[in-house]
């Protein structure tokens, strides 16, 4: 297997583009491959199925990959008009930063999303009660624009379909001949470590337990990323579990960034559904 990562041209709290082959390695082999939280798409990018079904709760990524799957040349092109040195300033961001949330043109809203993305701190995806994207400026010095990264996605979205929809409704919307993929929130290695929840109606250990007893007894194999705690390995009990650590980036201390202790959970051996 090429050892080659092809990265997401998002930047993305939790992102699996150091995992993707050791993921990749686990994922059976089927016509479909169905991602109930694509986030950046590591894994999309990083596989090989004849089909992609890709969902995601954050109706402004979903957006944000729809816009540049209908016209990629020109989504590009506007895209990098937003990497200037006038933008890369605080009182700039904080323009743009409103017209994103306030704006109801989805063209406008989706290039805006990539400029987020790159100029604000750590490339987070934060929203407000209120659904307003509220991460602060990143003081960046050049923010890289991504045009190879949105040109290979971009390509590959020709084998993709595109839904916002919870991931209750991505595992009851899929065809049979496929393997699904989960990367949920991460439920929290303490008490204090609570930045994996994104969105903004959260997602709790109601949440957890759900989708691991719809994994289980799903009819198709399916593959869950989580943390490894002793919650964790108790609820996904009975699936084939590896264990493994990851170097992550989200602390806003450097000297904290420390490794990760990560499970991935294989339930295929599934029984017939009462």
């Amino acid at each position: 297997m090429s050892t080659v990562i092809n990265r997401p041209f998002l930047k993305w709290a939790g992102g699996k583009a150091k995992l993707a082959h050791r993921i990749a390695q686990v994922l059976p082999k089927a016509r479909c491959l169905v991602e109930p939280f694509v986030g950046a798409g590591s894994i999309f990018l990083n596989t090989d199925y004849e089909h992609y079904i890709l969902s995601d709760i954050n109706r402004d990524l979903i957006n944000t990959y729809q816009q540049l799957k209908d016209q990629p040349k020109a989504f590009i092109a506007d895209a990098a008009a937003f990497f200037v040195p006038e933008n890369n300033t605080d009182s700039r961001f904080r323009e743009l930063k409103e017209i994103f949330n306030t704006t109801g043109d989805q063209y406008e809203k989706a290039l805006l999303f990539i400029y987020l993305n790159r100029f604000c701190f750590n490339g987070l995806c934060r929203y407000n009660k209120s659904g307003q994207f509220n991460v602060s400026f990143g003081k960046y010095k050049a923010p890289y624009f991504p045009a190879d990264e949105l040109a290979f996605f971009a390509n590959k979205l020709s084998r993709a379909e595109l839904h916002c929809r919870s991931f209750e409704k991505a595992f009851y919307q899929m065809p049979d001949d496929c393997v699904i993929y989960c990367d949920p929130p991460y439920v929290p290695l303490s008490e204090t470590a609570n930045f994996t929840s994104y969105s903004s109606d959260g997602f709790g250990v109601a949440h957890q337990r759900y989708l691991a007893r719809l994994a289980s007894n799903w009819q198709v194999p399916v593959v869950i990323s989580n943390h490894n705690t002793q919650f964790t390995r108790q609820l996904y009990k009975g699936a084939e579990l590896q264990f493994f650590d990851v170097q992550r980036s989200i602390s806003t201390n450097g000297e904290k960034r420390e490794k990760a202790k990560e499970v991935l959970a294989l339930f295929a051996d599934k029984q017939e559904a009462a």
